[in-house]
């Protein structure tokens, strides 16, 4: 080899380094949380420390799924984030189409109300939020859960589809519209199949946001029935000892829906951007 091939292949070596040393400092917690969860709680604070299993047990995992309230944390999880994001990308849909297609007085300036939402941070409204909760009588419900979720998933949602729409001709509406159809129609039956790839992106930030969210769950919430995934985890530091492999389990088990999330959502990606491509 040539002292100026080597000199061409030099950065490109440089650069799959990199990305393996990024690769192990952002995989490496990940292992120990997964291996940790197949752990007791004693091996776990082995010294030396030891990544792999000595003893491999499923019994936080057993501990997890055969106790109802721990299942329970799962089951809103899954009920809050899935509510959240399917409200989110529906009002999403009809507002950035309006914000898209149609020019209206005042628009610049909700434009700009809803950017502006986003700089206010979520901390500083738990209490306003917590006493419009307790007087409207829906404090430890889904509905009280929903709802703030809502507040904080919408503004995003609304410009990253708004953002989607811009990109899709308006030539179509207007063939829609030739055609003797209406507003509603052009947008579900030609704007949305080819919007696919911004709807999947809305809903993955969604549910995530919604999955993972900590301090309003934890706010208004009280009943160990309305807990979270994130709050159960929370519960599992006792006052004298902490069911670390528990934590390591669920956490775990918390992070598969996410993981498989992401894979199904890259497959919709392609998809939707090919359909949208021949359909357009």
């Amino acid at each position: 080899m040539t002292r100026a091939r080597r000199k061409k292949k030099l950065p490109t070596i440089l650069t799959y380094l990199g990305l393996l040393a990024g690769l192990v400092f952002a995989g490496f917690p990940i292992l120990w949380m997964v291996f940790a969860s197949v752990k007791s709680n004693a091996e776990i604070f082995a010294l030396p420390p030891r990544l792999l299993p000595e003893h491999f047990t499923l019994m936080a995992y057993g501990s997890i799924f055969s106790d109802p309230t721990k299942v329970r944390f799962f089951l809103n999880s899954y009920f809050v984030a899935a509510m959240v994001t399917l409200l989110t990308v529906l009002v999403a849909i009809v507002t950035a189409y309006g914000l898209s297609r149609y020019t209206f007085r005042f628009k610049n300036a909700l434009s700009v109300f809803i950017i502006s939402t986003q700089t206010v941070p979520p901390i500083t409204l738990i209490i306003p939020y917590f006493g419009m909760v307790v007087s409207m009588k829906i404090f430890n419900t889904y509905y009280a859960l929903i709802l703030t979720y809502l507040v904080f998933t919408l503004p995003y949602a609304i410009l990253l589809m708004v953002g989607y729409l811009n990109t899709i001709p308006r030539d179509l509406d207007e063939a829609v519209k030739v055609d003797g159809g209406s507003s509603w129609t052009a947008l579900w039956l030609v704007i949305v199949p080819l919007a696919v790839p911004g709807i999947v992106a809305t809903a993955v930030y969604t549910f995530l946001l919604a999955w993972n969210e900590f301090l309003f769950a934890l706010t208004l919430t009280k009943s160990t029935e309305m807990r979270t995934v994130p709050i159960g985890i929370e519960l599992l530091m006792g006052q004298h000892a902490f069911e670390w492999n528990e934590m390591m389990a669920m956490s775990v088990l918390g992070s598969l829906p996410l993981l498989v999330l992401y894979m199904i959502a890259q497959r919709w990606f392609l998809a939707g951007m090919m359909a949208g491509s021949v359909k357009a």
